[in-house]
């Protein structure tokens, strides 16, 4: 085998690698979120928080695997955006429920890192993938 090919196998293999972890982080968050929410008071305000807080945050990871495998690079585009979407209104959900103080304090701040961190890699996704769209 070449040095090339060694050299885009490797890259390959890499970016896989990135694209199995933001499976598994985007899941780890999803389900983190469904624990979370199972833990907040039993009133109304809390429960239709947590049930719009579910919905997003499982739905981020659903629609990067769609966009994992989409057919298009505009396919590709659209999916991440919506991922990235609903990783924005997770945080949104989780500063509200931090602001009422409705669940613990430690949690929210690391589900609220996490979803930041995700959001930031979905948007520069698609930053980069809109250029290198651009491009070709």
């Amino acid at each position: 085998m070449g040095v090339l090919c060694r050299w885009v196998s490797l890259r390959v293999l890499a970016m896989a690698n990135l694209e199995q972890e933001l499976k598994d982080r985007t899941k780890r968050l999803a389900v983190d979120v469904i624990r979370l929410v199972e833990c907040l008071p039993r009133r109304l305000s809390p429960e239709i928080i947590g049930k719009q807080l579910i919905r997003c945050a499982t739905s981020i990871g659903a629609n990067y695997r769609a966009a994992c495998r989409a057919r298009s690079k505009a396919d590709f585009i659209a999916k991440l955006a919506i991922a990235e979407e609903e990783s924005d209104e997770t945080l949104y959900w989780l500063e509200v429920l931090q602001e009422l103080k409705l669940a613990e304090e430690q949690s929210l701040n690391r589900l609220h890192g996490e979803a930041e961190e995700i959001t930031k890699i979905l948007t520069a996704s698609g930053k980069t993938a809109k250029q290198s769209m651009t491009k070709s």
